[in-house]
């Protein structure tokens, strides 16, 4: 039975004055505030769950941290671990979103909009989880989505990654302003990986990267154009405020602001190895920024598959099949491009609903659970791609740590699968969940 509100008050006094308070990491302060002033409602509800509950979670020590990637139980094990083991900078980058982070958040609450509706007495003693793509075959619909600067996180960077997407048999996309090559990425992963482009301001330096590209033996490439207007990222700047580091040591140019300009910050290319050794043609300067004619261009460019990473409403998935593109990834960057507060899995039913079922759809954004995967995959996606999760992991414990993330990801993807009485990603269908 719910206390009254003196009582709900007088439990905050009480709170406001227990060494509980240190193991829970509550403020003294706010408490004491709360519990003399009359707050809402909502609030003194908030102290009927801590006061009746017991063991409410609010009140329960925080675990320790995993001391190797095998403890982990899901992909948050590894948050802790990566943030502590990751200078401050180089987190802000990993963590922010644009503007308060508000789509990083809805890209979260999104998935709560679906539920499942599990099948029973079906026998799913064998399930297959391949994903055929272009011709290839993955273990699993998990992408590992583009993700920058990777050795900003650890020290074998995109080559640790690489490697555990080869020993999980993962499909892995590589960035633009990754910190080892297209080259060394291939050969780290023991096979083809994709390559995601940001276009140069200099068309002559995209052409040739997109050839380089197509020489190492990519099969595809993915144009993002979630960012061509820039963005603002508050938590980056907030956060490499508080590094104490030199930031010339690393980057000539000063603190780098990726994403900002809307264009790649090109000051000091040293540990961007995709972004250099190009020959020296006469210019071909971009007018303003991309548009449809920038992706015909594009395709006409190159024999390898031409995807667009960013596309969220029907009626650009309408118009990329128009231009022929191979395929989308539904996507805002993260949470990091525009602050639409609209998450990704919104939008991939309308995003599905315009390619007509004619090319692939990857969705990413907020991807942390297999469940996540599951719906994404109920909802017409192709596959899921994620980011943050496997820099966790890459940032606790390196190449093990990336394996233990995907591990993770796909077992719990698989008890999903299981749960709903399905044996093959193509079975995955709109009847499998329902609105929340």
């Amino acid at each position: 039975m719910a206390l009254d509100p003196n009582s709900r008050r007088q439990f905050l006094a009480f709170l406001a004055g227990s060494p509980l308070l240190a193991a829970a990491g509550l403020d003294h302060d706010w408490l004491a505030r709360l519990a003399g002033n009359g707050r809402s409602d909502a609030l003194l509800h908030a102290a009927d769950q801590v006061a009746t509950a017991g063991t409410h979670p609010v009140l329960a020590a925080q675990p320790p941290l995993i001391a190797r990637a095998a403890d982990a139980l899901d992909v948050f094990d590894f948050e802790p671990v990566a943030r502590q083991n990751i200078p401050v900078a180089h987190w802000g980058y990993l963590m922010t979103g644009t503007d308060d982070d508000a789509t990083i958040a809805a890209n979260r609450a999104g998935f709560d909009r679906w539920v499942l509706t599990p099948r029973r007495l079906i026998d799913v003693s064998k399930v297959d989880t391949h994903l055929s793509i272009f011709g290839s075959r993955y273990a699993s619909p998990i992408v590992v989505n583009p993700l920058g600067s990777q050795k900003g996180f650890h020290k074998d960077g995109e080559v640790a990654t690489a490697k555990a997407a080869k020993a999980r048999d993962h499909l892995m996309v590589l960035s633009t302003v990754a910190t080892t090559s297209i080259e060394d990425t291939i050969a780290a992963r023991g096979g083809p990986v994709w390559f995601q482009l940001y276009h140069q301001s200099d068309w002559s330096i995209t052409k040739q990267m997109v050839k380089r590209v197509a020489r190492a033996g990519a099969p595809a490439i993915a144009f993002t154009v979630d960012l061509l207007g820039g963005s603002n990222r508050v938590t980056m700047v907030r956060e490499a405020r508080r590094d104490t580091r030199d930031c010339i040591k690393c980057h000539l140019g000063g603190p780098p602001l990726p994403g900002v300009s809307g264009r790649v910050d090109d000051r000091d290319n040293r540990r961007k190895p995709n972004l250099v050794g190009y020959e020296k043609l006469p210019p071909q300067l971009e007018k303003g920024t991309p548009t449809w004619e920038f992706v015909d261009r594009l395709k006409q460019s190159t024999g390898m598959k031409v995807l667009l990473k960013g596309i969220v409403t029907e009626e650009d998935a309408a118009l990329a099949i128009e231009h022929g593109v191979d395929g989308l990834f539904v996507s805002n960057h993260g949470g990091r491009a525009e602050n639409s507060r609209r998450a990704t899995i919104v939008s991939l039913p309308e995003v599905v609903k315009g390619t007509a079922g004619k090319i692939p759809v990857i969705c990413d954004g907020g991807f942390r659970r297999g469940t996540d995967v599951f719906k994404a995959l109920a909802l017409g996606a192709t596959a899921a791609g994620i980011g943050r999760p496997y820099i966790w992991g890459l940032g606790a414990f390196g190449q093990e740590g990336v394996e233990a993330v995907l591990a993770i990801m796909h077992k719990e993807f698989e008890l999903t699968m299981k749960q709903s009485g399905v044996t093959a990603l193509s079975q995955i269908a709109m009847r499998h969940i329902a609105p929340a």
